[in-house]
């Protein structure tokens, strides 16, 4: 049984690149890995092939429990601008379970590290955000500083991306950035979630090198949301 409870930055075929997995598929992989509670968080529409909002308001009505884990339905929406602008509208937002908000190529040219700076603090502001994604992207550099207390200021969380991480990540070498959330993390007694970011079923629930790189930091166990589903629910409760 895994010390984790949860991985909730995954993505289904809906997302349009990197998995051919249905949800049903995924729930599998999350049993397999000793999860019980799995999130869903396909790519919003400005991706090529990604999810539409048709897709994203009928999540509202998909099933609660699949084979035995408890399921959470999101969206990993894309920022569209240095003012922090998503490309799914409040309506769809509100009624999903959680929200991700994060910068890819090429829906947004990374820009200097105050544009980028900006554009994911002015998403935080963004009253369904719950996590920014992979903001360790060596490409959008950032304040990390700034970008933690913003995270503070508006109950968000930064998550520590395994796939950015890994050895065959394409986000350059991420672990320094990593470092810095983590030990400002440490500094302020604000948890950090571990995300998978798995595109399909081979790597839900694995967060090897997150792990490493929080024990580097010397992370506490309770500052790392994955080991309670409890408290992370509770945690976006509060937003």
């Amino acid at each position: 049984m895994s010390s984790y409870e949860f991985d909730i930055h995954t993505h289904t075929i809906a997302s349009g690149h990197g998995s051919s997995a249905t949800i049903t598929d995924m729930v599998k992989a999350a049993r397999a890995a000793g999860l019980t509670m799995l999130g869903i968080s396909d790519h919003g529409p400005a991706t090529l092939g990604g999810g539409r909002t048709s897709y994203f308001r009928n999540l509202a009505y998909a099933q609660k429990k699949r084979l035995g884990i408890r399921m959470l339905y999101g969206a990993e929406a894309n920022i569209l601008d240095y003012n922090g602008k998503l490309d799914l509208d409040g309506s769809i937002l509100e009624n999903l379970d959680y929200v991700i908000a994060s910068m890819h190529k090429p829906t947004i040219r990374p820009g200097t590290e105050e544009e980028n700076t900006r554009a994911y603090i002015k998403a935080m502001e963004n009253p369904f955000v719950n996590i920014i994604g992979h903001c360790d992207d060596t490409r959008f550099p950032v304040d990390y500083f700034r970008l933690f207390k913003a995270a503070m200021d508006n109950h968000v969380l930064l998550e520590i991306n395994n796939s950015s991480l890994s050895p065959d990540g394409y986000r350059g070498n991420t672990k320094f950035n990593d470092l810095l959330i983590l030990n400002l993390s440490v500094h302020f007694n604000y948890p950090v979630l571990f995300s998978s970011d798995s595109h399909g079923k081979k790597h839900v629930g694995d967060f090897t090198y997150a792990e490493e790189t929080a024990k580097l930091a010397g992370v506490p166990y309770q500052l790392i949301l994955n080991h309670s589903s409890k408290a992370f629910l509770g945690f976006i409760g509060e937003r």
